[in-house]
């Protein structure tokens, strides 16, 4: 049945259909659609077109203006309808975008308007819904300063023409629901710029998931849903998290932890690593696993501190629903996860942030405010309240969606300083005329306040490198409001001592105790991360001086050091069996080596000295608490010994670890805070971490006359470049 037609140029004003033809109308909604007894429509392929209704009749909508792509006709008001359009022998139906009203609310409009909108995850990006009966998927992306935004992708031929967004107002919020469009469609945005130039196609800033790189468009993905089973974790994290509590983080670049050599080198899969990865690291007995970036990210090499994909958990490893598998695996081991954030800068991709609507939207438009000379990146505009609300947003994302428990922010000293590796003249001074980034700090202390707020029990930590007072310190008391800080001092100052031959240490001896004048200003981890082991920077084995064996006994007497010593723990991946080269991200860690005794020595190590240290109050409890502390010798450095107290703030028994780091046995009186029995807890040069098997036959008694300020000593014996940690028994 076919019906009657009224001409159309008569309905659509000629100079409104050819803007819409060429793609150039900034309000197609305005145009196209129902509006009262009249269809407008846009089909650049059809010849013909019709609207069709339930009844089967075929409303013919004529050609607008000759030649173009608009066509034109009466319809009944109260009839539903769909379109099919004819070209030859083709035909082909569709349901008309421009017959839906707006998604978006009159209160999210305020917020965004307003720059205010905490979860603009829930109303940007895109949505697979059910809207006005019809199911499909809701777009919607900032673009303020656009003359047109269009949605494109195979649904559309990557025309944008066909699928013209509805601005909303103030917002520079653009939005269109599209009929049966779903799970797994590419898209990006098309968009015109305020000078009438077509921009490179965009990626979702907001988007859930993206194309395996190099293709970068995209991905509508339905991250609603998921079955949580983690409720136990959740509810106990904020004690396992406290500074009071056992804290021992695991470092992961997944796409190089272990790969499956049968299926093309591939890295493990989300999935994949959920069982392998989690229960490796709860043998080993970490608490936490951190995950170098893992929103998506172009660049293998950039290791994911480049991204583009914000809000997209990266496709190499498997779609958003297998990450949550991943976290909530490790949540019923017991284990926390912590990703890597990267709100410092992003890369000038022309798919990415950068002159997203053709203007400096998210970044500086000067280039000594925002490029990064040091990685040829672009610095966001901290001071836009709207490019603020993005990132805490993303802050808050993670932690909802995927019950990540807290972010290790990147690079925060290029954040905190507008000089940050600038030359004079290649820096713009704040309001006051000084160096400090006033904005960023605003961010950041925003961000964790706000996902403190939103999120009980995660821990934030910042990768900080200067002396920035208070980074670890509430808001309220004037700190940043990081939970953590990484100690980059300690890490510098110890592995140089460390790189040392041994018959020079002696001549920086306060390398190795300089870290306890300030160990207590900040709530700190001690990290061997992978920045310690790429660029030319060598294994942790292949730092350590001496022949191999005196190189593995260095290394397991610096582990000792490192978990005696005041502050949370941190090791990279390959670190804890003594990975023999550097480490390289396009391959697998050298499993290979753990045929080596000594290699596997070195990670029975690392396992026993995690579970001491969770077993041991005095070695956590008080980790950022002067009280937790006390030397007992740290001024012999003719010998190169250290020896000190560790408590908790209870009953617990105490702790002392001493440590010789030459290659000569000695057989050293040392003072002892307790009288009695000291079990000999540890020992770096066990037989079974591929030592000599040399040490304190289970113990030693301390008694007698006072010395180094304690009631009472204890003759010890110290195996060459070892750690030895006692504690007290009854």
């Amino acid at each position: 049945m076919t019906g009657s037609v009224r001409k159309p140029a008569s309905i659509v004003d000629p100079k409104a259909a050819q803007a819409l033809h060429q793609g150039r109308h900034g309000d197609p909604f305005s145009v196209l659609g129902r509006h009262g007894g009249t269809v407008r429509a846009l089909d650049p392929g059809a010849e013909r077109l019709f609207a069709v209704t339930e009844d089967g009749t075929e409303h013919p909508l004529g050609r607008v203006a000759g030649g173009l792509s608009v066509f034109a006709g009466e319809v009944p008001e109260d009839a539903h309808y769909w379109l099919r359009g004819y070209a030859g022998e083709d035909s082909w139906e569709f349901e008309d975008a421009y017959r839906f009203g707006p998604v978006i609310g009159e209160m999210d409009e305020y917020l965004l308007g307003e720059g205010t909108h905490q979860k603009i995850w829930t109303v940007l990006g895109a949505h697979i819904m059910e809207h006005e009966g019809q199911h499909g998927t809701h777009f919607a992306v900032w673009a303020p300063n656009a003359q047109r935004v269009s949605v494109v992708g195979g649904f559309n031929h990557w025309d944008g023409r066909r699928h013209a967004m509805r601005l909303r107002g103030a917002t520079g919020v653009w939005e269109i629901f599209i009929p049966n469009v779903g799970e797994g469609e590419a898209y990006k945005y098309e968009i015109l710029g305020s000078d009438g130039q077509l921009q490179p196609l965009k990626a979702d800033p907001v988007g859930f998931g993206s194309q395996h790189p190099p293709q970068n468009a995209s991905i509508v993905r339905h991250i609603a849903g998921y079955g949580w089973k983690d409720g136990d974790w959740m509810s106990e994290r904020q004690d396992r998290q406290a500074r009071t509590s056992p804290i021992s983080v695991y470092e992961v670049h997944l796409g190089s932890w272990k790969r499956v050599a049968e299926e093309g080198n591939r890295p493990l899969s989300y999935r994949e690593a959920a069982e392998e990865l989690v229960d490796y690291v709860h043998d080993m007995g970490f608490t936490h696993i951190e995950l170098l970036p893992i929103s998506e990210y172009p660049f293998d090499g950039s290791w994911g501190y480049q991204p583009v994909g914000l809000f997209a958990p990266t496709i190499r490893f498997g779609p958003p629903h297998e990450f949550r598998d991943l976290v909530d695996a490790a949540h019923r081991k017991g284990l926390g996860v912590l990703l890597d954030w990267v709100p410092g800068h992003f890369p000038s991709d022309p798919h990415g942030l950068g002159l997203f609507d053709g203007t400096h939207l998210y970044e500086h438009a000067d280039p000594r405010e925002g490029f990064h000379q040091d990685w040829n990146t672009l610095i966001y505009n901290y001071g836009r309240t709207e490019v603020r609300n993005f990132l805490t947003s993303n802050a808050l994302y993670w932690l909802d969606e995927y019950h990540v428990d807290g972010l290790r922010v990147d690079a925060v000293a290029s954040m905190l300083y507008r000089d940050y590796s600038r030359k004079e003249g290649e820096w713009v001074p704040n309001k006051h005329g000084g160096r400090e980034n006033l904005e960023a700090i605003d961010f950041l202390k925003g961000a964790n306040m706000t996902t403190y707020a939103n999120s009980p029990g995660i821990m934030n930590v910042a990768e900080e490198s200067t002396s920035f007072p208070q980074v670890s310190r509430s808001v309220d008391e004037g700190g940043l409001g990081f939970g953590y800080k990484w100690n980059m001092g300690w890490m510098n100052d110890t592995l140089r001592y460390m790189e040392k031959d041994p018959v020079y240490r002696k001549h920086d001896h306060h390398l190795m105790t300089f870290g306890l004048h300030y160990a207590f200003s900040e709530n700190f981890i001690l990290p061997i991360s992978h920045d310690e082991v790429v660029h030319g920077k060598g294994s942790m084995l292949a730092k350590m001086p001496g022949n191999e064996d005196e190189k593995f006994a260095n290394l397991r007497a610096y582990y000792g050091f490192m978990w005696g010593h005041p502050g949370k723990k941190l090791l990279f991946m390959g670190c804890e069996f003594a990975q023999a080269s550097e480490w390289n991200h396009n391959t697998q860690l050298s499993w290979g080596v753990l045929s080596d005794p000594r290699h596997a020595g070195m990670q029975r190590m690392v396992r026993d000295l995690n579970t001491l240290y969770r077993d041991e109050p005095a070695l956590h409890a008080l980790d950022c608490d002067p009280a937790g502390f006390q030397w007992i010798e740290a001024n012999d450095d003719q010998n190169s010994v250290y020896a000190w107290i560790r408590r908790s703030d209870g009953s617990d028994p105490e702790v002392v670890v001493v440590c010789n780091f030459t290659p000569v046995e000695r057989n050293y009186t040392l003072g002892m805070p307790q009288e009695g029995r000291w079990r000999e807890a540890f020992c770096s040069d066990a037989d079974a971490y591929g030592g000599g098997g040399r040490g304190n036959m289970g113990g030693v008694d301390a008694g007698g006359e006072s010395l180094n300020g304690q009631p009472s000593q204890a003759k010890v014996y110290l195996p060459p470049l070892s750690t030895v940690i006692f504690v007290k028994e009854g």
